[in-house]
């Protein structure tokens, strides 16, 4: 094997964790390749998932904004039409310019691009389209892909999966989206602004599982208001196309009452499963758990010494941002250096409009361990810079231990949910406490002074309500 086919670290997988463990292993002084089967740099993330898709949600924002809301400042505008080509063109600009700007920096870090799909054929071997590479470490950062329903086929035109949902060639009437979690609502969400009826059928009795109860329930509360259907405690039991339309047979999950549905367009939106197949982790002994995911030790290492995974493949949220912090763990202590994720602040984000936010517990886990807290909340509608935008629905909700006062959990429904979460997630970093938060200035008027308000109202003074 020649010495240009030797590394010190192959990466399987080019999206935000692969990428980004390739990147600062780089930077740490590492010879390091990156494989990646597909056309472009980038994975799900950049590709068909969080990037396309938040540039959907905030071009038909701004329809829904010209469409609906701009008269109530003072702004005034004929008649609003939607242009899908060039709200997809906008789409599809976005991503190029992202997958590009990888590329610039694996070329600025010295990263190889090894272009094909990797198979571990041993320890320290990768094969690559055909040919041999050696390195002494390797990740599997190989991501995830949707969960299909069975007896229900994709096929990316009338039923689609997250994939399809962001290139529809146009508005559907009728859209029907299976399950209630961050990509159905979001997707949900930009559709139905550009003008499509949608039903969410969700299995369980509530949306976004796993988030803050209170939130959960007021979040559904304020996407009914905007428009969207709901059909809860629901599953779909077949799914055939007809003619130009799909219709749906749904049966409610306690009392197994049948009805039928019909809709233009279906979205599965259940979830997401690790992507591990063709990689030959089973000849070589790496170890999957009962849902597939590879196991891993503290440091990342599966059962078989030198080859790591990290991201939507190992156990925890599939979420860019964790793989990202895991990716550059990995690295870090490849370069012989403490690498660290903290899991108690990663921050979970549905980008609908308001946007939810969540970190920590929520106040259903504090009462399931047995823990005593405290609860600050604070409403938008007493926010004066939420009310000058017109945006003053739902609240900050702060979670903070009864005995040391150190913040717990925080979950947002509110403009800019988002952003203002990452003050708390820092201050949690730092074991700070909702005193912490109170006693910080807060600029006025800004949406974080909602933040400090719930922080007051842990103890009991708030100022503005």
């Amino acid at each position: 094997m020649s010495e240009q086919n030797a590394y010190d670290v192959v990466v399987i997988g080019g999206g935000p964790g692969g990428y980004v463990c390739a990147i600062r292993a780089a930077q740490l002084g590492l010879k390091v390749a990156c494989v990646e089967k597909d056309s472009t740099l980038g994975g799900t993330c950049l590709n068909v998932g969080c990037i396309p898709s938040k540039a959907l949600l905030h071009a038909s924002e701004k329809f829904e904004e010209a469409n609906k809301s701009l008269g109530k400042f003072g702004v005034k505008l004929g008649k609003v039409s939607l242009d899908l080509p060039a709200m997809l063109a906008h789409k599809d600009s976005v991503v190029d310019a992202n997958v590009k700007g990888i590329e610039f920096l694996f070329k600025k870090n010295k990263v190889d691009w090894l272009k094909g799909e990797g198979r571990i054929t041993g320890p320290g071997t990768v094969n690559v389209a055909g040919e041999s590479v050696s390195a002494k470490n390797i990740v599997i950062a190989t991501g995830s892909t949707h969960v299909d329903l069975p007896g229900i086929e994709v096929d990316e035109k009338r039923i689609v999966s997250s994939t399809g949902a962001l290139n529809l060639p146009k508005v559907p009437k009728r859209l029907v989206v299976v399950g209630g979690g961050y990509i159905g609502l979001e997707m949900g969400s930009v559709w139905q602004r550009a003008g499509a009826e949608v039903t969410v059928v969700e299995f369980l009795d509530r949306i976004v599982p796993g988030m803050d109860g209170e939130i959960a329930k007021t979040f559904q509360r304020v996407l009914k208001k905007q428009g969207m259907k709901f059909k809860l405690s629901t599953k779909v039991t077949s799914a055939t196309k007809e003619g130009s339309s799909v219709k749906l047979t749904l049966e409610q999950a306690k009392s197994g009452k049948t009805e039928n549905l019909e809709c233009d367009v279906l979205l599965i939106a259940v979830g997401r499963k690790p992507f591990t197949q063709g990689l030959g982790l089973e000849e070589v002994g790496v170890a999957l758990d009962e849902r597939g995911r590879v196991k891993v030790d503290e440091g990342y290492q599966t059962s078989v010494s030198g080859i790591y995974a990290i991201g939507d493949v190992i156990e925890g949220p599939m979420l860019a941002h964790k793989a990202e912090e895991e990716g550059v763990a990995v690295a870090e202590m490849l370069a012989g250096l403490p690498g660290h994720v903290n899991y108690e602040t990663v921050p979970g984000i549905v980008y609908t409009s308001p946007e939810v936010a969540s970190v920590g517990k929520t106040e259903e886990q504090l009462k399931e361990a047995g823990i005593d807290y405290r609860v600050g909340k604070f409403p938008f509608t007493a926010n004066g810079r939420a009310r000058a935008m017109n945006s003053s629905e739902g609240m900050v909700k702060i979670l903070a231990d009864k005995a040391t006062d150190k913040i717990l959990g925080a979950h947002i429904l509110g403009p800019e949910a988002g952003n203002l979460l990452h003050e708390i997630v820092v201050a949690m970093e730092f074991g700070g406490s909702a005193e912490d938060l109170a006693r910080s200035f807060h600029a006025h008027p800004t949406l974080n002074e909602a933040v400090k308000e719930a922080a007051l109202a842990v103890h009991g003074r708030p100022l503005h309500i």
